[in-house]
């Protein structure tokens, strides 16, 4: 079985925002292989079923961002799934808006989400989907970093993001019928 997580934030307010992009990936997902949110054990909205070919358990944790590792740990361990089956949709400040970049390990690149994940499973080493949000500009864009990533969509990015999720959810299909490997060369472009 493979692991397909979303971040983001529970709760109406967030639901729109920058931060929640992996829910709505994961979100468009399910709506692509049928499959209904009807567990709501693991602090997270969850659902199984077959995409690509693969089992698969969707997770949307409820715990906030920065605690979602206490939802995927526990997810993981129940259903004996390795690192290298896990597969993260988070938002990334570090790419422009709508620029998607999957890749297996690395660092947490400051983003709290995965900071807790990682400590809660003991590893780094599964495949994440970086979905760009860009970074605010001016002189006091790192103190403004929450404000964006907590923002809703203007409407004239809108129409993008949109596009945008449905990409990321076949870059996901992508990477469970062709490998991570292809799926990286055809989805990676800047």
């Amino acid at each position: 079985m493979k692991l397909i997580v979303g971040l983001g934030n529970p709760g109406r307010e967030y639901e729109a925002t920058r931060h929640n992009l992996g829910f709505r990936v994961v979100d468009a997902l399910a709506d692509r292989a049928r499959i209904a949110f009807t567990s709501t054990k693991f602090s997270a909205e969850s659902g199984q079923g077959t995409l690509a070919g693969h089992k698969v358990l969707l997770l949307k944790p409820q715990t906030y961002m920065n605690l979602s590792g206490q939802s995927v740990g526990p997810a993981a361990h129940f259903f004996k799934i390795a690192p290298g089956d896990l597969i993260v949709v988070h938002d990334e400040l570090d790419l422009a808006l709508g620029r998607l970049q999957l890749r297996q390990g690395g660092g947490t690149g400051g983003h709290n989400g995965l900071k807790s994940i990682v400590q809660c499973l003991g590893s780094g080493d599964f495949v994440r989907l970086r979905v760009g949000i860009g970074k605010p500009q001016g002189p006091d864009h790192r103190e403004r970093v929450t404000g964006h990533v907590l923002s809703k969509f203007s409407a004239g990015e809108v129409a993008q993001i949109d596009e945008v999720v449905e990409t990321a959810a076949r870059a996901i299909e992508a990477c469970l019928e062709q490998g991570l490997s292809r799926a990286m060369t055809a989805f990676n472009r800047r």
